[in-house]
């Protein structure tokens, strides 16, 4: 790819879109500058254009992202055939298991829900297809995590922010690094409340026909109610099921 085929302008626009989140919904153009490193005057004119082509609002001051920014993530899932192909098994798995279960892909350094199917609430977040969470501390992302060449896996790690969102987690290389071997060696992840108090989770990598490692399956509890021990010995052979029946349909 040379370099005159690459589109600044747009590199620029989605870096802007990207830099709203929960903790920043409404932002000014000198928010919007700082947190995306662009000069005020670049991030004055993606925003105006946004805001122009609807994907943002302006009150003169803020910035605001619009429902139609869902448009880019529906036409990824739409153009997807997993979404829609595994969504049945996760409401037969969810419905058997009485807990909630999602399948993610890994993206950059996290993991992007790609489809769920929710009994209840188990985080303080919104977990909706579309959501993203750091790979290192969570099941699906260590699943896939360890299904990569070490090479690529510390890569994607040593550009990972690793907090410890709670005395559990794992948030050193070290321990993260034998993590994903006992997870690679096992063909399963559990998270014991890493990722937040009272949170247990469980996940297992989905293979395709060709044996690729395409997507991670989880299902997630709450501690008390599904301790990790209970999820290997009740949940994991309910996901090799999943897993086993999945495979002949991913191509």
């Amino acid at each position: 790819m040379r370099e005159g085929d690459i589109i600044q302008g747009l590199i620029r626009g989605l870096a802007v879109i990207e830099c709203f989140d929960e903790d920043h919904a409404r932002m000014s153009i000198t928010d919007v500058a700082e947190r995306t490193g662009l000069e005020r005057a670049t991030a004055r004119r993606c925003l105006l254009t946004l805001a122009h082509l609807g994907y943002a609002t302006y009150d003169g001051k803020f910035f605001q992202l619009t429902p139609r920014v869902l448009n880019l993530g529906h036409s990824y899932l739409a153009t997807t055939p997993l979404p829609r192909l595994i969504q049945p098994f996760l409401n037969e798995l969810s419905h058997a298991t009485s807990e909630s279960t999602s399948a993610a892909v890994l993206e950059g350094t996290d993991i992007l829900y790609v489809a769920r199917a929710s009994t209840r609430r188990v985080m303080s977040i919104n977990l909706a297809p579309g959501a993203r969470l750091p790979a290192y501390c969570t099941s699906m992302g260590r699943t896939l995590l360890a299904a990569l060449p070490t090479p690529e896996a510390r890569a994607i790690l040593d550009r990972s922010d690793l907090v410890a969102y709670t005395p559990h987690t794992k948030a050193d290389l070290a321990s993260i690094t034998i993590e994903l071997g006992v997870v690679a060696a096992q063909g399963f992840a559990v998270i014991d409340q890493e990722l937040e108090l009272g949170l247990c989770s469980i996940a297992v990598p989905l293979l395709n026909a060709h044996g690729k490692i395409v997507a991670a399956i989880n299902i997630g509890a709450q501690s008390a109610r599904a301790p990790t021990s209970r999820m290997i010995a009740n949940f994991l052979p309910l996901m090799r099921k999943l897993q086993a029946e999945v495979r002949p349909l991913l191509r």
